[in-house]
């Protein structure tokens, strides 16, 4: 029987910003389907991790492959085909302030798929839905939202055209506990109902740990360890350890003390 292919697979990147090395031979592989939680402290490159992934960056070496297709590299045609299959939510939503909700929600099928304007407007209402908001927030503006209505709206935004790929950048920043979580079980639900494959960049232990099927942590520019969201309490490792108790002490605080 043939191995399934990962949907996103990384080998040796690196990537530099002048002489700091942010990533330095990355290897990972993403099946499809699965919930990937990648964790580490502020500056360790888990927004470059995905940026170089999209093609936003370009790893100076290494190999990145989607659906097999080698992204390091690629065209701005070529990257914009394999970017249509992919969804973001972003840290602090990014929404477009002149633009109201449900223009927003649409914006990837006003856009790349040229769907015209009144059944741009029925998707986003149905797609709003699915994130627990009502059809009026469709003609607010993004500065009349909370910051978790804005976060629902980034959500209906990165699904509403159903991507096979979805990004999360810090998906939780911001919010009080109760509504992170609530933030949290609609990933799971969005992600479950698509079948799409998830990448999350969080330093929010509880978000690992309901969104993740696994975890991997960048530190230094290496995944230092990866494995299910299960072992995750039982690594082994100091440094993930220190990582997920968020305890001071540990050869996290010895590295940045040197």
């Amino acid at each position: 029987m043939t191995e399934t292919a990962p949907k996103i697979r990384l080998r040796d990147v690196h990537k530099r910003f002048g002489p700091k090395a942010v990533l330095n031979g990355v290897d990972l592989d993403i099946a499809a389907g699965e919930s990937v939680v990648v964790i580490g402290g502020s500056g360790s490159g888990k927004s470059v991790l995905i940026k170089c992934i999209q093609g936003i960056l370009r790893p100076e070496s290494g190999s990145i492959t989607v659906d097999g297709e080698e992204v390091v590299g690629m065209g701005g045609r070529q990257i914009e085909r394999v970017n249509a299959k992919i969804g973001m939510l972003f840290q602090s939503a990014a929404l477009f302030d002149s633009l109201p909700v449900w223009e927003n929600v649409a914006f990837g099928a006003l856009q790349a798929k040229g769907m015209d304007r009144k059944a741009a407007f029925d998707l986003a209402v149905e797609t709003l839905s699915k994130v627990g908001l009502n059809a009026d927030v469709a003609e607010l503006w993004p500065a009349e939202l909370s910051g978790g209505m804005q976060k629902r709206v980034g959500l209906a935004r990165a699904v509403a055209t159903e991507p096979e790929i979805i990004f999360f950048d810090e998906p939780t920043t911001g919010l009080d506990p109760i509504m992170a979580d609530v933030i949290n079980d609609l990933i799971v639900t969005c992600v479950k109902r698509l079948g799409a494959t998830a990448v999350t960049i969080t330093h929010d232990m509880a978000s690992v740990r309901k969104i993740a099927d696994r975890v991997a942590m960048l530190y230094q520019g290496k995944l230092i360890w990866v494995g299910p969201i299960a072992d995750i309490d039982k690594s082994g490792n100091p440094y993930v350890e220190q990582f997920i108790n968020g305890r001071a002490d540990g050869p996290i605080t010895m590295d940045l003390r040197r």
